[in-house]
């Protein structure tokens, strides 16, 4: 899997987040200075500047929760769903700074990552950009497990500043995909017992010759999904388990996760063999996926048309 080349006709890459620093810093002060309740009221006046502001982004989260709503989205659905991701981001500083007592979080099907860890066995997690990952990693760290974030190193960059500005002293472990090297660094990152988690509901403009781009039916109408995430896991013949932190307001958070695949047994020199399995399981991370979206509209946070490249 080779690095993304910039400029390419994938809407993601040009529109991906570019976060000021110094706000950030700001933020960061506001947020560890007046507390989580104080800060959340400031949610509203930025929530409102973005609905207004970014026209791109307004019409794109009204196309989306129209087909998860299944009627017409209206403006202060758009509002709701930018608000619930400003609060997610928020709360990520809170999570970074290890302020576990400030949530209620709740697991469902959460032995399907403990148990592996517990006998010393990596799991390969894939997401989607579905309410909070800080939460994910929050919670496995504080059962004592490593977390890795897997990522090119365009995105990796951007993140590491990121999350570095919000919290200094926070330990943040990326893999950079498309570098030498990078896939052994994850397999020893797995062998050792550690989780590597990538988000897989975006593609990229360059894919290697091992990945597919497939066209699926996403919430009634075709949209594009790598099948590199699971290339990648029958490579190393990993378990893939599905995560998502769900976020439900105030202060609780849901973490799901869900078993999609098991390559340990699939030898690498069946060709067909793993085809098979690859589109199984990302058709069972599509079906999870779009589950999701329609039990918990306002959770997914891909602010951009994701149907536009197969419309």
């Amino acid at each position: 899997m080779r690095a993304p080349v910039e400029g390419g006709a994938t809407s993601w890459v040009a529109e991906r987040e570019r976060s000021h620093l110094w706000a950030l810093h700001l933020i960061r002060w506001i947020a560890l200075t007046a507390g989580r309740s104080a800060t959340r009221c400031l949610l509203h006046p930025i929530a409102l500047y973005f609905l207004l502001a970014n026209g791109k982004a307004r019409r794109a989260s009204a196309r989306y929760l129209g087909r998860a709503l299944k009627r017409p989205a209206r403006l202060r659905d758009v509002y709701r769903h930018i608000h619930r991701f400003a609060s997610t981001v928020l709360d990520r500083i809170y999570f970074l700074q290890e302020r576990f007592e400030l949530f209620d979080v709740t697991t469902t099907h959460s032995e399907l990552i403990h148990l592996p860890i517990e006998q010393g066995e990596g799991v390969l997690m894939v997401g989607a950009h579905l309410g909070s990952f800080e939460a994910l990693r929050a919670n496995a760290k504080n059962r004592g497990a490593r977390v890795a974030m897997l990522m090119y190193e365009g995105n990796a960059r951007l993140i590491n500043a990121t999350l570095a500005a919000v919290a200094p002293q926070a330990e943040l472990n990326t893999i950079a995909l498309g570098q030498p090297g990078a896939m052994l660094s994850l397999r020893h990152w797995l062998d050792e017992g550690g989780i590597a988690g990538l988000l897989a509901d975006r593609t990229l403009p360059a894919q290697s010759g091992r990945s597919r781009t497939l066209r699926l039916d996403f919430l009634g109408h075709p949209a594009a999904f790598s099948d590199g995430p699971f290339r990648l896991a029958a490579m190393l013949r990993r378990r893939v388990v599905f995560m998502a932190g769900l976020y439900h307001g105030g202060n609780r958070y849901e973490l799901r996760f869900a078993e999609l695949a098991d390559f340990r047994a699939q030898g690498a020199d069946n060709r067909v063999e793993t085809d098979r399995l690859v589109r199984e399981a990302v058709l069972r991370y599509v079906a999870l996926l779009e589950a999701l979206c329609l039990e918990s509209p306002y959770n997914w946070f891909n602010f951009f048309d994701f149907w536009a490249e197969t419309l």
